[in-house]
Formats: C-alpha cells, sequence, structure tokens
C-alpha cells in the first residue's frame, strides 16, 4: 500500500526552466512530496479546485491571466485555506509588501539563492509569514488602502473586475461567466462600492494602479 504524500506543492511560474528549477529545489527540500506545476492562473485554480489538500502555492505574479495582484487576489478569495507564497523577479519592496497585504504568506524575490527559498518555505509552512530580512519602507498610505481594499472582493468580483479590465461590456461579461446581465451589474455595484469609486472607469483605472506597480514582478 502505497503511503500518501507528506506535503503537496504546486509549483506555478510561465517559464518552464525557472518552473523545473523551483521543483527540484522543493522537491530536495521534502523528499516524498507531491509536486504539482502550472503555467497559468487557470492551471492553478484547476489543481486547487480538484480535490487534493494543497499545503502551499509558490506563485510567479506574471504568468498569464494574472492581471498584476487580481489574480492573487482571486486565489486567495476562492481558495483561502491555501498559502500562496509568491516567487517573482521584482525586488521592490513596496510591491513585496503589498502581495502580503492582499494575503500572500511571503514573498520571495527570484535572486535569492537555494537555502532562502527553503527558509521561506519552512517558514510558510509553519504558519508563518515569510519577507526578505532587509525591506524598505512600506507602500503609500493611498496604495496601501487600494490593496486592502481589493482583498475584500470576492472570487466573482475579482473575475468581473478582470474582465472589466479587459474593456468587456456587462453583456459579454455575463455570457463568459454563465450568469444574467442583472447579476453582473450588481457585481459591479458591490465592486465600485468596496473600492469607493463611482464609476466603473475609475475601478479599471484603480485595478490599473496596482497592475502597473506588479508588471515588473515576473
Amino acid at each position: 500500500m502505497m503511503r500518501p504524500a507528506l506535503h503537496r506543492f504546486v509549483v506555478a511560474d510561465d517559464h518552464p526552466l525557472f518552473r523545473d528549477a523551483l521543483r527540484q529545489t522543493v522537491a530536495a527540500a521534502y523528499p516524498g512530496a507531491a509536486i504539482e506545476e502550472a503555467g497559468t492562473l487557470d492551471d492553478v485554480a484547476a489543481r486547487l479546485a480538484a480535490g487534493a489538500d494543497t499545503d502551499l502555492v509558490l506563485l510567479d505574479l506574471g504568468m498569464p491571466g494574472m492581471r498584476g495582484f487580481s489574480g492573487l487576489v482571486y486565489l486567495r478569495a476562492q481558495f483561502p485555506e491555501v498559502p500562496v507564497l509568491v516567487v517573482s523577479g521584482s525586488e521592490d519592496p513596496g510591491l513585496m509588501r503589498q502581495a502580503v497585504a492582499i494575503g500572500a504568506a511571503g514573498y520571495i524575490p527570484k535572486s535569492l539563492g537555494v537555502e532562502a527559498i527553503r527558509t521561506a518555505i519552512g517558514a510558510v509552512l509553519a504558519g508563518g509569514v515569510w519577507l526578505p530580512p532587509q525591506l524598505g519602507p512600506a507602500p503609500r498610505d493611498e496604495t496601501a488602502d487600494l490593496v486592502r481594499r481589493m482583498a475584500t472582493l470576492t472570487p466573482q468580483q475579482v473575475r468581473v473586475l478582470m474582465m472589466l479590465t479587459e474593456g468587456l461590456l456587462n453583456k459579454q461579461i455575463a455570457f463568459a461567466l454563465g450568469v444574467s446581465e442583472a447579476t453582473v451589474k450588481a457585481h459591479v455595484s458591490a465592486i465600485l462600492q468596496k473600492l469607493g469609486v463611482d464609476s466603473r472607469t475609475q475601478a479599471v483605472i484603480a485595478a490599473s494602479k496596482l497592475e502597473t506597480a506588479a508588471a515588473g514582478a515576473g
């Protein structure tokens, strides 16, 4: 009879070489662990929805479908019990703090060595939050407030907001999600209220601010 895997990880990055390197790093630190790979946000969501308990997602912010921080917000809202450790090419201190404020369990710059990555994973699996030891000043209050507001959106509201940023009309969003236009309008109204804006244009601008901030995080 096969013994169950001690840990289950999802390694998510759209660059196969880095994804393979990260997988090997995790496998060496946790022999016998089940490690799945994903190259898009949809791949990650599908693996988490498959039913098996996942201990940790190692997530690249620059993958297809991510739209800046929106993908992270979506995963945290849809799968709140699964910790997400961001692994990113950006070393911007404000970006690191924003990711944690949204709900990430930690942030690993890709420039760090193998031992630092293993330390970060161990800290998160133990229930902690890991950031590089030396960080600069926290992000400006305006950005931090927007991050907090984004984190209050439900998974469906995040999906609607992502589609708004793509310029889709209510009827197009309704068709894509398989809901009525009235439902989409209700989601849009809730999004405006939660983000503290008066129009869908302002909501798109607000989302774009975070997307721009995360643009170099691949």
